[in-house]
């Protein structure tokens, strides 16, 4: 069955601006295409995502150098490939992303850095560089933030979080990605305004969407 992951990361529930339009798009997509399975993935649910640590470092490491790993790191090896195969398994993806301090969440931050790891989603010649092992997946991310929105002045902020995020998916193969804003959700004179207008931008990625990961 074709399946679309959804991944999760804010905390804030039936009060986050961009799970709501994230929702608004699932239902759109589910009502299109009712065979696709829809997975989501709570970035800030405990037990979510497993700790990236000492003994996972090592474990990476001992691979590269040809080393054979220990129980504990194989152990956790084998909790970040869990998370790994949730993402490679997927034929689409839809991010729902606050922004944070001009970044995105620290728990997508470490879920990118479970999941982006050498011959899992990419791989390196040392003549050609890095290469994405994820080609042929399709993405949407819907970014939100309160203050910040393109074009203000310097005084109100600045944007590490969308470029970041549109460099991640390259690096790792996603190519084919559209970028959603609802910006500012706070300093906004006509909020619903702004709020409808993401949500028609949603709309008209519904159909291309579906298709894509029906035919996956």
């Amino acid at each position: 069955m074709p399946a679309i992951l959804h991944v999760n990361a804010s905390p804030r529930a039936a009060h986050s601006q961009s799970l709501a339009l994230a929702e608004t798009f699932l239902d759109a997509v589910a009502e299109h295409a009712p065979a696709v399975e829809i997975i989501t993935l709570d970035l800030f649910d405990r037990g979510a995502l497993p700790e990236f640590g000492i003994a996972a470092a090592q474990a990476k490491m001992a691979i590269f150098t040809g080393n054979d790993q220990t129980e504990e790191q194989r152990a956790a090896w084998a909790d970040a490939r869990a998370v790994f195969d949730q993402f490679a398994n997927a034929d689409g993806y839809v991010f729902n992303i606050p922004m944070w301090n001009a970044g995105i969440p620290y728990v997508l931050k470490q879920w990118i850095d479970i999941v982006t790891q050498p011959g899992w989603s990419f791989g390196f010649d040392p003549s050609a560089g890095y290469s994405g092992l994820m080609a042929g997946k399709k993405a949407v991310a819907i970014h939100t933030s309160g203050v910040f929105a393109p074009g203000v002045p310097p005084a109100f902020g600045s944007d590490f979080s969308v470029p970041f995020f549109e460099d991640w998916l390259s690096f790792v193969g996603v190519t084919d990605a559209d970028h959603v804003r609802f910006a500012p959700t706070v300093l906004n004179q006509d909020p619903e305004q702004a709020r409808r207008a993401a949500e028609r931008e949603l709309r008209a990625l519904v159909g291309d969407f579906s298709a894509h990961v029906t035919l996956a």
